[in-house]
């Protein structure tokens, strides 16, 4: 099959060739191959100023990103027994990572499926496709992976805000099988309670399963704080551990909810409270009640979700570090994480350097981490490696 092609300027397809999968729109030879031809979702083939085939991608001409690379084989098909292909790749993966069937089966670009997201809830799958082109071959998708997977249930999640940008309904689409309310998984030999449909994102982040894993062999004994603490996957694996007590606060009552029935679900209700707060608002008043914890999580979600957002995102993550710090006890550990790409793990080692000097405490990282094997990152696309954190103990000036 032929594919209509569009060209690149001049020298602008350095980048495709280092690896990247990303065309934009201010790098097409409009005169060549003028933007407005295309409709959102067609397939084109990539050239570049020479007229060489760099490969096939899908378009959406109204979007900066205008184009994404599926393959580099210019011939290549985009149907069927493509989708099963890559599907059945990034499942032999995960099988072999993972032991039990909860993970995200699909991360986008790093697994040769840009636009694309699926996490696996033991038989049930949650998709979140983010492009016009994946949304043309959802049909397709869904084939395979009710064919790959055998699922109770397929859910097309799509209260995602990029959709908007690609001009893309946000309605929730049940597209294979009977949705369950509730769904039972496994995590870090825990199990949580999670609502797949009204959660946030997929219904759950699997990104930080081995943080919390690490997090939880130290916290025997100790009193911990989950901030944003969503459905208790930091706070949960602690109680199981030994922590002496837990508290979760979040502002989502759906998602305390969760958390509550996950805490009786693992027998460690005794153990944990649930607060219902603004985590600002916490801090601040924990500060004027001299209350302290030994283990404080900070896991807030991106507060830095475009670049033009970073002086206040920045200032924002400032904040609840100095802030945490301040009702954190002699020794105590903070786990200070960040889900924003734009924020980078040298940012984050800057703020923590210097709220620790600002509040004339000594701290040292011992430990740092980032996103599960499950999310993997690609090598030339540093949009795909988002997650960090760091593990910091601190005491009093020495």
């Amino acid at each position: 099959m032929s594919y209509p092609e569009l060209f690149l300027k001049k020298n602008e397809d350095k980048r495709l060739r280092q690896g990247h999968l990303w065309v934009f729109s201010n790098e097409v030879d409009c005169q060549r191959s003028p933007l407005e031809q295309f409709t959102a979702g067609d397939l084109v083939v990539v050239n570049d100023s020479a007229g060489k085939a760099l490969g096939v991608a899908y378009i959406n001409p109204n979007a900066l990103i205008c184009a994404r690379l599926l393959s580099r084989k210019p011939n290549t098909k985009i149907g069927e027994n493509f989708f099963k292909a890559r599907l059945t790749q990034a499942l032999q993966l995960r099988e072999r990572w993972f032991d039990k069937p909860y993970y995200r089966l699909v991360f986008g670009e790093s697994d040769g499926l840009p636009g694309l997201v699926v996490d696996r809830f033991g038989d049930v799958l949650s998709v979140q496709i983010t492009t016009a082109g994946m949304e043309k071959h959802k049909n397709l998708l869904v084939d395979a992976l009710v064919e790959l997977i055998q699922p109770s249930a397929v859910l097309l999640k799509n209260d995602n805000s990029q959709r908007q940008i690609e001009n893309l309904s946000l309605t929730a689409e049940v597209a294979h099988g009977c949705l369950p309310d509730r769904v039972i998984i496994e995590e870090n030999g825990a199990r949580f309670v999670i609502n797949v449909a009204d959660g946030q994102k997929t219904g759950w982040f699997y990104d930080h399963r081995y943080n919390r894993a690490r997090l939880a062999n130290w916290s025997t004994g100790l009193k911990v704080l989950d901030l944003f603490s969503y459905a208790g996957a930091w706070g949960i694996p602690a109680a199981l551990a030994g922590a002496a007590e837990v508290t979760c606060l979040d502002s989502p009552e759906s998602a305390l909810a969760c958390a509550a029935e996950s805490a009786e679900l693992n027998g460690v209700q005794d153990k944990m409270q649930f607060i219902r707060a603004d985590v600002f608002e916490f801090l601040k008043q924990a500060r004027e009640q001299n209350q302290h914890f030994d283990a404080i999580i900070l896991d807030p979600p991106a507060l830095i979700k475009r670049k033009k957002d970073f002086k206040a995102g920045y200032e924002a993550y400032r904040r609840l570090n100095h802030m945490a710090l301040q009702i954190l006890a002699n020794n105590g550990i903070l786990v200070s994480a960040s889900c924003s790409h734009h924020l980078s793990r040298e940012n984050l080692h800057e703020i923590l350097r210097s709220t620790a000097r600002h509040i004339d405490r000594h701290m040292v990282f011992f430990a740092d981490g980032g996103q599960g094997a499950d999310h993997p990152i690609h090598p030339a696309l540093p949009e795909t490696e988002y997650l960090k954190s760091f593990f910091c103990t601190v005491s009093a000036r020495f």
